[in-house]
């Protein structure tokens, strides 16, 4: 077991949280605990202008939905605080004078249209602008001018940038966990900006110091950033810091398995792609969750965790500690993960045969409820027929009861009234359809004896039932179709549902001889 394990997930309140976001969290998070390390939440909001409001908190809430809340966090200080980069912002010019102190960084004092007309001028001759080595000192900095010039400008108050400055002719060998060693030649590297104009450390500079100072062990992110780790590594390097290990995660692809996934193709495949339901607090455009469409978190976590990574079994149920104890990031893939939405309901499916029937029931009997109100506040034949179970004081235990007869076809909970509405109303119409199929000559005269067993059946069970139904159409040497085609039609409107023991049981025997007389009369 690796020692003294601390990583962080480090996003920024610019919106709502991409599930991509989640699963690199979910690496972290499961890391972390394989190795009894602490799982960091670092909001990283130095970018004002970007920063949205309700963002943080809605990060904060996803990993909490998620079942993986930070260790150390804004809400849950640790000892490495603060844990939103604004609150450090007063640290950081410390650290960029240490890196000009040492040669490892230099002020530069070019105007935004001086370097626009660099690059305008490098592309009319078919070549790329890049502020390094190649011509640094041809530009306004502190490697070209005069140590007094350079004092003059500031004393003045002229606007300038901190630049770290990139070696020449040298070959950094780096290493990722994932995607082994990588080697960059420094001469194609730019002179990246660490700190700017307005008192504010780009993102290069406060990520590497508030990573050392967190004693971040291990960074685990996103693909995006692998462009980063060459300054990234050579920032540790010149501050004379330790250097953490990087594995950085493949991307969540859309679903034809070209490009990365975006809220577009979401909203053009119909599934979410955020974890919970945003609302845009400028817009107030509303973005769909994982959540509010029905998907448990034990689901999500599975199939992110999916996304990239492989056990090397052929194992795909994973819960939350299976998950902890099968991690490796050695069994991480470099390549990018294709997101597949029928898989995620699939997974869903799995996870709602596991869920208790009595946690089912009480998320469905809202729907329950809503449902029986449009009926009830509709036509009079809508009402006609409405099961003695329904109303606003329907028994939960009878929901739970339905519930368990339903949710192995089910793949959400709002999947239940389209599953179980006849335990609650009674048909009002028939499939045309199945009343052909259903409904021959003779039907009616069958449908009648069946009622006459009914209702002398005093023992009203679903045992009694199977066995006087059973015995009656057997010794009458009457095909079961011909009984229990019409009969299922009768107490559902359609050819579906459960056993018709089972449902007939359920709505009780006089709601079962009400609906049969009902059908017989109109069909």
């Amino acid at each position: 077991m690796i020692e003294n394990v601390r990583v962080r997930f480090a996003p920024s309140p610019t919106g709502p949280l991409h599930i991509g976001g989640v699963r690199t969290a979910l690496f972290n998070y499961l890391f972390a605990k394989k190795h009894n390390g602490t799982f960091i939440l670092r909001v990283e909001d130095t970018d004002q202008n970007r920063y949205v409001e309700g963002a943080e908190q809605y990060i904060i809430d996803a990993l909490n939905w998620c079942g993986m809340p930070a260790d150390e966090s804004p809400v849950k200080p640790g000892n490495y605080g603060p844990y939103r980069q604004s609150e450090r912002k007063a640290m950081y010019k410390q650290y960029a004078d240490e890196l000009i102190a040492s040669g490892n960084a230099y002020y530069a004092f070019d105007t935004a249209e001086t370097l626009d007309f660099h690059r305008k001028d490098h592309e009319a001759k078919g070549k790329t602008f890049i502020y390094n080595w190649h011509n640094r000192l041809k530009l306004k900095n502190s490697l070209s001018l005069s140590a007094e010039e350079v004092k003059a400008k500031l004393d003045a108050g002229e606007d300038y940038v901190i630049r770290f400055k990139s070696p020449q002719d040298e070959t950094l060998h780096l290493k990722d966990i994932i995607r082994g060693d990588i080697q960059i030649d420094t001469n194609v590297l730019d002179d990246k900006v660490l700190f700017k104009s307005d008192g504010m450390p780009t993102y290069h500079l406060a990520n590497i110091v508030d990573d050392h100072l967190m004693e971040i062990s291990h960074v685990i992110r996103g693909e995006e950033w692998l462009p980063s780790l060459a300054l990234h590594y050579q920032l540790y390097q010149a501050f004379g810091w330790e250097v953490p290990e990087f594995a950085h995660l493949p991307l969540i692809l859309k679903p034809t398995g070209k490009g990365k996934l975006s809220k577009r193709d979401g909203d053009k495949l119909g599934f979410p792609v955020f974890p919970l339901e945003w609302k845009d607090p400028k817009t107030g455009d509303v973005s769909r969750g994982y959540k509010e469409d029905g998907y448990f978190p034990e689901a999500m976590v599975n199939f992110l965790a999916f996304l990239g990574w492989n056990p090397g079994t052929e194992q795909e149920i994973f819960s939350l500690d299976a998950l902890i104890n099968a991690f490796d990031l050695e069994r991480v893939n470099k390549s990018g993960a294709r997101f597949d939405p029928d898989k995620t309901k699939w997974f869903n499916h799995h996870y709602m045969q596991e869920q208790a029937n009595d946690e089912l029931a009480k998320k469905f009997l809202p729907i329950i409820n809503e449902k029986l109100n449009v009926i009830q506040s509709g036509s009079e034949e809508s009402q006609d027929g409405i099961s003695p179970a329904g109303g606003n004081d329907i028994d939960v235990n009878y929901v739970e009861m339905v519930v368990a007869l339903v949710k192995e076809r089910a793949t959400f909970v709002s999947d239940f009234w389209g599953l179980s509405h006849f335990f609650f109303t009674a048909p009002t119409s028939y499939d045309e359809k199945a009343s052909k199929k259903a409904f021959k000559e003779g039907t009616k005269d069958i449908l009648k004896e069946v009622v006459s067993i009914v209702n002398a059946i005093d023992d009203f069970t679903v045992e009694t039932l199977q066995t006087n139904l059973k015995g009656w159409i057997t010794s009458n040497d009457i095909g079961f179709g011909k009984v229990m085609m019409p009969l299922r039609l009768a107490l559902v409107g359609a050819l579906q549902g459960p056993d018709v023991f089972d449902i007939m049981y359920m709505i009780g025997k006089a709601e079962s001889v009400a609906r049969i007389e009902k059908a017989v009369a109109i069909l």
